[in-house]
């Protein structure tokens, strides 16, 4: 069993960054997944990136290639995403997820909320001038 928490959100001009972070317990095994999704109002969870362990290989969504960097500290236990160049269409709730597998980059699962197990209860970023 695991407990993800979420923090850093905010709301921030376009143009500004953003560096999320979710504290987590408990354990996923020795191989797993760990993501970002978000949801912004009125649309379905969409996946953001991922990353895979042991390995450490990421994706990222097309929206957020190049702009956005997910992390991970094992010392801290913490995921990460920094998030650069935001725009307002980046505006959502934003969650972090584990999967308890270690999926490979073309397994279609890494990429939707049903493949993954734990859940934090989301993070609210809003980009606005």
């Amino acid at each position: 069993q695991m407990q993800l928490r979420e923090s850093g959100g905010g709301l921030v001009q376009p143009g500004e960054s953003l560096k999320l972070s979710c504290e987590y317990s408990g354990s996923a095994g020795s191989q797993y997944t760990m993501a970002w999704f978000r949801q912004a109002s009125g649309k379905e969870r969409e996946f953001v990136a991922f990353i895979m362990w042991p390995g450490s290989r990421t994706d990222y969504a097309g929206p957020v290639k190049g702009r956005f960097t997910i992390s991970r500290d094992s010392a801290r236990r913490t995921l990460y995403l920094q998030m650069n160049r935001l725009e307002p269409e980046d505006t959502a709730v934003y969650y972090c997820a584990v999967s308890k597998r270690r999926y490979i980059i073309t397994d279609r699962r890494a990429y939707g909320e049903d493949g993954y197990d734990y859940w934090g209860q989301g993070t609210q970023v809003t980009v606005s001038s």
